[in-house]
Order: structure tokens, then sequence, then C-alpha cells
């Protein structure tokens, strides 16, 4: 189990840079690179369609349903790898999940803007596992109520982050783009969503 990031105050993180040796992460990477069933969703903003600047995908257990940013996800029944993935985090960390929401970074141009997990359906002080497949990518966290503080990360190849507590209500995080060229990176945000 990880130590939580100390430095991050109000935070309750904790990273584990070597969940998955470097070995099965890649095999994991390549197996969701071509198994899973990939999406590009339109996203509204300021009145203007466009494509998500990455690809995206939602599993879990039957009937399970996700919203955010006005997009709504039914789950795709467990894929046995994706399974195999949150009976190691549950073990380890004894948390449970229920659904996985899934992205497909092809490159550097490929991010997520700034926000926070804190849906209704994800309960009071979600816990949110983010596991991270493929290239290091640099992941930043902000402070709601002073945009100035800030922390980034560097989420290596099978590593795993756990974010808990009051950290979706304090603090909002992205995936910046990167002007290095960078290979492939899929994450894997595990969450508990609670019927409304």
């Amino acid at each position: 189990m990880a130590d939580p990031l100390q430095s991050i105050s109000s935070a309750e993180i904790y990273y584990h840079p070597n969940f998955y040796e470097k070995e099965g992460a890649a095999n994991i990477l390549s197996q969701l690179q071509k198994e899973i069933v990939w999406e590009q969703k339109e996203i509204q903003l300021f009145g203007k369609t466009f494509n998500q600047p990455r690809l995206t995908a939602f599993y879990g257990e039957n009937g399970i349903s996700y919203t955010y940013s006005k997009l709504t996800w039914k789950a795709i029944e467990w894929h046995p790898v994706l399974q195999g993935i949150k009976q190691k985090i549950e073990m380890e960390y004894h948390e449970q999940f229920n659904c996985v929401l899934l992205n497909f970074y092809r490159n550097g141009n490929d991010s997520m803007s700034w926000h926070s997990d804190d849906e209704p359906e994800l309960g009071k002080n979600p816990v949110i596992a983010s596991m991270s497949f493929g290239a290091k990518r640099k992941f930043q966290l902000r402070k709601k109520e002073n945009k100035k503080e800030k922390y980034d990360l560097e989420l290596e190849n099978g590593s795993l982050l756990l974010m808990k507590g009051k950290t979706q209500h304090l603090w909002q995080h992205q995936l910046p783009k990167s002007k290095k060229e960078t290979g492939v990176r899929i994450n894997l945000t595990f969450r508990k969503v609670i019927p409304q």
C-alpha cells in the first residue's frame, strides 16, 4: 500500500508507482487497445460542438449509468482484464468499485481539462482509483479556492493514483496536452456509482 502524498494540503491522495510491473503493464495496455470498445464522444462548449480530445469507454456492473459533462454512459459488462485490475485494487486498498471510466490518450495532443469528479451519483466523498498504462504523462492538481496552488505529478506506466476524502470537493485535476512526442496512454478511473 502506498503512503499518502503529504505535500498536497487538505487532499487525501496516495500514489503507488509500481502497482503493476512494467512487463505486466505492457501486456494490459496491448489488450486494452485491441479489445475495449472505444468511442470519441462529442461535447458542447460555448455553443459549439467538438470531439473530445481522447477516446473513451465505460464498463461496469449491469444497469450502472454515469453522467458527466452532459454525457450519459451506460456500462458495458465487465471485461475480464478490467475486472482483474479492479479486484487487485480492492484487495490492496479495501475499497469497492462498480464501474470504470476509461480514457485513451493517443498522443500528446489528447488531453483532459480541469475538473473534479464530484457528480452526485458518486456520493459525498468519492473514492477514485486511477490506473495508468503506457506513456508517462503529467497530472496536475489545483486548489479550487486558490488556483495558483498547484501540484504536478508524473504518472508512470503501471502506476495507481488513489484520491479519496475531501479531495474532489477542494481540488480540481487535469491531464494537459504535451508538446513532447509521447506514446499512447490508457487511464482507468475506477469509481462507485450510487443509483439515484
